[in-house]
């Protein structure tokens, strides 16, 4: 397609998507570049490390040009979601306002992300340290573990932190004290071929040791779980 001009030049479509290069940038464009890495989702401290104020936030949202999800979290209207969009949100929740950093998510949820759990938990599980104070009031949906967890208990799924695969197990058992969910897991896992023969081992008999523990406990330390608020 080709436009022509009083002059009789001719502007090719290559032409005018070069002129529209040249065109500056709205408030949109530059938060749907900081949206796109996570599926439509930003938060405040990334658009004010843009430039962007909290203030031209709030009149975006009351213009329905963005969601606001919860409090520090945007949307963007209308941009399609995707299955790990609640998980992303979570994430990016907890580390709003100079939230911690070494988070991950956890538990029943990491098993339900690698596909060796076919149960939906209730609610979206997330490890943080037991140091962080998270400074908004916990989403209903989120459920709050504090462990301190080293750069070898988090890998990544999709671009989502989430703890290894052995940790979870692990700390689904001491959270519940389920073995036979543990060892079900475990048996998945091998099957799927995302544990070796002596990972598994190793896991089964930890499991075994730690199914005498009478309370919960991860890393000897006592492992509190927040649902409606963070502390």
């Amino acid at each position: 397609m080709s436009v022509s001009f009083n002059n009789g030049t001719i502007l090719t479509e290559l032409a005018r998507w070069e002129q529209n290069q040249l065109m500056p940038r709205t408030r949109m464009d530059e938060l749907f570049a900081l949206a796109e890495e996570h599926d439509g989702l930003l938060t405040s401290k990334e658009a004010r490390a843009a430039g962007i104020q909290d203030s031209v936030l709030v009149r975006l949202a009351q213009r329905g040009r963005l969601e606001r999800m919860t409090r520090g979290v945007y949307r963007i209207a209308h941009y399609p979601s995707d299955r790990l969009a609640q998980y992303r949100e979570a994430v990016l929740w907890a580390k709003a306002s100079q939230g911690p950093e070494d988070i991950a998510l956890s538990h029943e949820t990491a098993l339900l992300l690698y596909g060796i759990s076919d149960a939906n938990p209730p609610r979206v599980n997330l490890t943080v340290p037991t140091s962080a104070r998270l400074r908004r009031k916990c989403p209903e949906w989120v459920a709050i573990h504090r462990a301190n967890l080293s750069p070898q208990d988090i890998g990544e799924h999709e671009g989502l932190p989430v703890t290894t695969l052995s940790r979870s197990i692990l700390d689904v058992l001491s959270a519940t004290h389920r073995t036979d969910v543990a060892r079900q897991s475990v048996s998945a896992a091998l099957r799927e071929g995302l544990l070796n023969n002596a990972e598994a081992s190793s896991l089964r008999r930890s499991i075994t040791r730690t199914s005498s523990i009478p309370s919960p406990s991860t890393n000897g330390k006592s492992v509190k779980v927040h649902h409606a608020a963070a502390s």
